[in-house]
């Protein structure tokens, strides 16, 4: 029989579904007033069946995705019709334009962004058949209270929007005025209707539909697993026969895997929400992995209730999360085993932020990464048990993972190696082992796009879609804006040295860049549309020497000024990734695609820590990019060029930005450039394949550049 530690579920029950009732009701007629619907009224049901119709006589139609307000805003489009399935036009993050991180602001800049892409396809604000929101938000609002009064009056503090500056009630409440803002920014003269999609949905269908999977007919479980939704943390589906079924939607923000993993890493690694989970899972490396001899995991563990069916219940005597949010998170009991939580006012305060700098000879410092282990091993239990109920409930062995915590990158990887063959035959009778994938766009950056995708889905259009890569952020820059841009920016020079268009000069273009980088210069690349999501893929990219032990040190000191437990990361060729790493059998899909996006890491072979020792991380994993050429010839031939002078395929790859989103203008690249004390320079293509060298007016890279083998370099016009 199992022990139970503490108190789990709600305090109150029928109160808070009154106020639920009562706020769907109030929210939905305020809503309709300001043409902003649920994605389960009678409204978005008729505009479905009008898609569906027109779909059906051949009509090709267009979807905007909007994320109006709430962290992560942005905009994206789509183009469905019956013929070609999916096409996926853009998907903007307002962040890359305001320069701001994880944006909450209404998405203007994106926006403005959508209509010069549709411009450049002679789209007019019209052709848009429908507005899709990233959230549901008018149910939103009354599943927020609901949870909020569960545990009132003590709860009712968390109506205080200073809780969660983020994304709290005062948004849902101001956002009612979305769908005006966004008819005025396209430039229309009436108000058209928002529907907003569910966001787990969203996050679904997504998922999904980008996954090598949908173009199979074997049955597929997924997970949304998330910091919190429309009704709901956790939310399971399968998905059979081309339709998509969700079996299970927690109804809990307490009970969310998100919210746990990012109060504890805020709390104990000292950096804000959002912006700690990578940081915390990155110093967990350094810590005691054993789940024998870890000095906090089997007291840690009761945090968390494993109930029968997969189901997950957070420990509400050990947090204070629904109570206090930000300001008081912890319980005693929590306390007791983790210390005091640091304080929203001390984040990114040096003396409190975690640092493994003394990792040799700090028992404190050592004391703070067992924790950041016991938690990761904690939540990896959490998911291990989730999944092992949709494998046994459905027989499925293939899984797509979306959700903010499927950027967990290490517990994705001993996901693949805990369900194995040995599993399957064990357990199912089967010889199988799970066949995983996650999206390069599994966090709120991708519901957007989501909501358009999950609207087609559930309107007519199938799963067919032309996703090839993530380069899907604005419109590639010309030539003429990065001409301008160098001229605009002072302290910088700039050259052409090549063209994309020409496999001569592109060589030679790679051949110059692999030199430099051998010689351990540190140089960006900035190129077409950027990457959508949270991974630098060789379109606003900083390259480095992976063969140098001491690159880690250089770019986290004179590059990108960050933190010694962020590590690096390895691109490479596919070929390169078999000699290199142990690629798990269960991302061997679509050519082992899953490697893609830098969301799966892989371990390291032997001979990888003195190959590439820049890019392994101390517990031996890499958090690998897998460079095709179809996607990216430019860093394709780099990589091949890398072989032949340093002797792998194989480059560091960090995100083209210090200290603010990835690079989305010429401007930002340029001011990176500049930032970065210990960059060489920066390679720009224009949208025609123009290529560009560009440098800081006071380096010697000139003398680098004289030795480039192509002499007649056409000098920037001022």
């Amino acid at each position: 029989m199992t022990t139970v530690y503490g108190t789990y579920g709600p305090k109150l029950k029928r109160l808070p579904e009154w106020v639920k009732r009562v706020t769907d009701y109030v929210y939905e007629k305020l809503g309709r007033r300001q043409h902003f619907y649920s994605g389960e009224s009678a409204f978005a049901q008729e505009r479905g069946a009008e898609f569906a119709r027109r779909l059906a006589q051949g009509e090709s139609l267009y979807l905007l995705g909007v994320g109006p307000f709430g962290h992560n805003t942005g905009v994206a489009l789509i183009k469905v019709s019956a013929k070609d399935g999916i096409h996926i036009i853009a998907n903007n993050e307002e962040e890359r334009f305001s320069a701001e991180k994880h944006s909450n602001k209404f998405p203007q800049h994106s926006l403005a962004e959508i209509r010069l892409i549709m411009a450049s396809r002679n789209i007019s604000a019209q052709d848009i058949f429908c507005i899709l929101g990233s959230w549901d938000y008018i149910r939103a609002l009354g599943f927020d209270l609901k949870i909020i009064f569960e545990h009132a009056p003590s709860s009712l503090t968390l109506l205080n929007p200073r809780h969660d500056p983020n994304f709290n009630l005062s948004h849902l409440v101001k956002g009612l005025g979305a769908p005006k803002r966004i008819s005025q920014s396209l430039g229309l003269e009436t108000t058209q209707p928002l529907i907003g999609m569910h966001h787990h949905n969203n996050h679904a269908y997504l998922a999904y539909a980008l996954s090598p999977f949908a173009r199979e007919p074997e049955p597929v479980i997924l997970t949304v697993l998330d910091g919190t939704g429309d009704n709901g943390a956790i939310s399971l589906y399968e998905v059979r026969d081309g339709q998509v079924i969700c079996h299970r939607q927690n109804q809990s923000t307490i009970d969310s895997l998100g919210y746990l993993y990012g109060y504890i890493s805020s709390t104990q690694g000292g950096w804000s929400f959002l912006s700690s989970e990578g940081r915390y899972m990155g110093a967990a490396a350094w810590g005691n992995a054993s789940r024998l001899t870890n000095p906090y995991y089997k007291r840690l563990r009761q945090i968390l209730y494993f109930a029968e069916e997969g189901n997950i219940h957070v420990n509400r005597t050990m947090v204070n999360w629904h109570i206090k949010s930000h300001t008081e998170p912890y319980g005693q009991p929590l306390i007791d085993i983790l210390g005091a939580p640091i304080a929203p006012g001390d984040m990114w305060n040096p003396d409190s932020v975690l640092s493994v700098d003394d990792i040799e000879h700090s028992d404190i410092t050592q004391d703070r990464v067992d924790k950041a282990q016991a938690l990761q091993l904690v939540f990896e239990d959490a998911l291990f048990h989730i999944v092992d109920h949709l494998i046994r409930k459905t027989c499925a062995h293939k899984l797509v993972l979306t959700g903010g915590t499927a950027l967990n990158c290490i517990a994705n990887m001993h996901l693949v190696q805990h369900f194995n063959r040995d599993y399957f035959q064990r357990y199912l009778g089967q010889d199988q082992c799970l066949k995983i994938w996650v999206p390069p766009i599994p966090s709120d950056c991708g519901v957007a796009l989501g909501a358009a995708i999950q609207f087609a889905m559930r309107n007519g259009a199938d799963a067919r879609n032309d996703f090839a890569s993530p380069y899907l952020c604005g419109l590639a820059p010309s030539t003429a804006q990065i001409q301008r841009a160098v001229i605009e920016e002072q302290g910088v020079e700039a050259r052409k040295i090549g063209s994309l268009s020409q496999a001569d000069s592109l060589t030679e273009v790679a051949r110059f860049m692999a030199s430099l980088v051998c010689n351990n210069a540190v140089i960006g690349v900035f190129q077409g549309p950027a990457e959508t999501g949270p991974r630098a893929l060789g379109n606003r990219s900083i390259l480095a020497n992976p063969r140098n032990p001491n690159t880690l040190e250089l770019l986290n000191s004179k590059v990108k000024f960050r933190e010694k437990i962020r590590p690096l990361a390895p691109m490479v060729t596919l070929e390169e990734a078999h000699r290199l790493f142990e690629l798990d059998e269960g991302a061997k899909t679509d050519d082992y695609s899953a490697y893609n996006y830098m969301v799966l890491t892989a371990r390291a072979r032997p001979e990888a820590r003195s190959r590439v020792p820049a890019v392994v991380h101390v517990d031996g994993t890499s958090r690998l990019q897998i460079v095709r050429q179809s996607l990216n010839p430019l860093i394709h031939a780099y990589l091949k060029q890398m072989g032949k002078q340093c002797g792998v395929e194989a480059s560091v790859n960090t995100s083209l930005n210090v200290g603010s989103p990835i690079a989305q203008t010429p401007a930002h690249a340029l001011q990176t450039l500049k930032r970065a004390k210990g960059m060489d320079a920066l390679i720009m293509v224009g949208a025609s394949g123009d290529i560009f060298a560009v440098w800081k007016t006071d380096s010697d890279f000139k003398r680098r550049l004289a030795v480039f083998e192509a002499q007649a370099l056409d000098v920037m016009p001022t």
